[in-house]
């Protein structure tokens, strides 16, 4: 299964991204979606699972859920906007944690558990790359990619 991963876009949906996106069986948005644009684009191309982030005030993205809770192929997700308010230990429990707002890109293994935080797909912040991410899960293993947009 490929799970195609975008956060923090703003309401800017950068054709980069939706290049990237195309393939996959389903894509999680982590949050800072902006305007109902960003989710039509990303469901044009598979159903989207997405969570409300900080600026997420009005629209859609407005009455989104503030942490999803997932699995896919006997693999237990964790979707939350930023790891900092993460108030659960995820050890047994999660084998991904994925999360945006930082727009830092990051696909870290702490023991058994990724964390997965896609990077910024929006407008840039500070020096950080636009970034996007991939998600492979079989049932025996998940792994992460993270993509660098050329933009």
């Amino acid at each position: 299964m490929q799970i195609g991963v975008i956060a923090d876009t703003h309401s800017k949906m950068r054709p980069e991204a939706l290049e990237v996106l195309k393939g996959s069986d389903l894509i999680l948005h982590a949050g800072d979606v902006g305007r109902d644009e960003v989710l039509d684009a990303l469901e044009a191309i598979a159903p989207v699972v997405a969570i409300r982030g900080n600026i997420d005030k009005t629209g859609r993205a407005a009455n989104l859920p503030d942490v999803q809770e997932l699995e896919f192929l006997g693999h237990a997700f964790y979707l939350l906007h930023d790891v900092k308010t993460l108030d659960i230990n995820p050890k047994g429990r999660y084998r991904v944690v994925i999360a945006g707002h930082s727009h830092k890109p990051r696909n870290e293994w702490i023991g058994d558990v990724l964390y997965f935080n896609p990077g910024g797909a929006g407008p840039r912040r500070f020096t950080l790359p636009i970034t996007a991410g991939r998600l492979n899960v079989t049932e025996d293993r998940v792994a992460g990619e993270i993509i660098e947009l050329t933009v």
